[in-house]
């Protein structure tokens, strides 16, 4: 089947390149393509990560700390409220590791509740931790609501709050000296939505990365036109500062995958990183058109942060897991794709994944994490 691809590479518009076959042919301009990123992946611990059976676990972020540690911000909710309680329940909290694959142990409420007056007082959720210079910048998103809080006397807010709260989504930012604390919360939305524009419901899921040369700060986040109706699409920003006016650096959305009959988002939470002259970054492939496995991971690379080219070895992971044991499993999902950085190279990745049934009904959810080959 053709399929057009749809590339913001300017201000002014969008390129359009038909393909027919082989949809990885021809898309990278790199002179020297590095090892293919799903063959960095080694086999996975099995404790690993970060789990809490009395708590829903989701997206994870991993930074090491001024103490030699390393510390996942995470988001979870209680299990007295089921699983689709995240838009109004979720939180930020610190886990703690002497090594990157963990196990990590739970140590504070990070982000905590502060009342339905702030646009991320009700709910923290999907946290992305990195260092800017001295600082540690916490980026997530955030809502507020005017029902009660759903608790285990009361878990089913009903559909209309559900939505409402959804609704509400911004990103948000909380600084601080230390992973420690205390963490000054930025008390409006980093970006936000643009009335009659693709991105008029919400922002959310943002995943920043920092040139270090410059100082400035790339941060890509997910909207929608009209709210939970598709498509999800993903937006480009750049600022000077943590604290600076987040300029978008396209009018339309980055990474936009149309087929003849259908215009939908084939692509979502990617993680962005600085790789020494150019940006990378993962991203959920949701139908497995692009890397041949649904909810797989791709591989993409940019000098802007805003024309960006798959690279001709595009798979970036997979759902099927090996485990340091021998065994594997395929996981229903396998969400919120994070990488640590080390000495500029990406060492291990963490995904939100879950047991359950089927998609979506879970039993338990944690947070995963599979070391990496570093490249020579």
């Amino acid at each position: 089947m053709k399929r057009r691809i749809f590339i913001e590479n300017s201000l002014k518009g969008v390129a359009g390149i038909t393909l027919s076959g082989n949809l990885l042919s021809c898309l990278s301009t790199k002179n020297q393509e590095p090892t293919a990123f799903i063959d960095r992946i080694l086999p996975a611990p099995k404790n690993g990560g970060f789990r809490d059976d009395n708590y829903w676990i989701w997206g994870s972020s991993v930074i090491k700390g001024e103490d030699g540690r390393y510390h996942m911000f995470a988001s979870r909710w209680s299990k007295d409220v089921g699983f689709g309680n995240w838009v109004s329940n979720s939180e930020v909290v610190r886990a703690v590791s002497d090594t990157p694959a963990g196990p990590y142990t739970f140590e504070e409420v990070v982000l905590k509740r502060r009342g339905p007056e702030f646009f991320d007082g009700m709910c923290t959720h999907n946290p992305r931790i990195i260092k800017y210079r001295d600082k540690y910048l916490l980026y997530h998103f955030g809502t507020t609501y005017d029902f009660p809080l759903p608790d285990k006397g009361n878990p089913d807010m009903g559909e209309d709050n559900w939505r409402k709260a959804w609704m509400n989504k911004r990103v948000g930012l909380a600084i601080s000296d230390s992973v420690y604390g205390p963490w000054e919360r930025v008390n409006r939305p980093v970006i936000e939505p643009r009335p009659g524009h693709w991105d008029a419901s919400i922002t959310s899921n943002p995943a920043p990365a920092v040139d270090p040369k410059t100082g400035k700060i790339l941060l890509m986040y997910k909207s929608s036109t009209n709210g939970l109706i598709p498509p999800l699409l993903l937006g480009v920003s750049m600022s000077n500062s943590p604290r600076g006016e987040y300029k978008r650096l396209s009018e339309d959305p980055i990474f936009r995958f149309e087929t003849p009959d259908n215009n939908h988002i084939d692509v979502e939470d990617p993680y962005i990183w600085w790789a020494g002259d150019h940006y990378e970054a993962i991203v959920k492939d949701r139908s497995g058109e692009i890397c041949g496995e649904e909810g797989g991971g791709v591989h993409a690379w940019s000098k802007d942060g805003v024309k960006w080219e798959l690279f001709e070895k595009v798979k970036a992971y997979s759902r099927n897991i090996l485990w340091e044991d021998g065994t594997r499993t395929h996981q229903n999902h396998f969400e919120r794709p994070f990488l640590l950085i080390e000495d500029g190279q990406p060492t291990h990745l963490f995904a939100a994944v879950g047991s359950g049934p089927k998609a979506w009904q879970f039993e338990n959810t944690w947070n995963m994490v599979i070391p990496l080959k570093t490249e020579k």
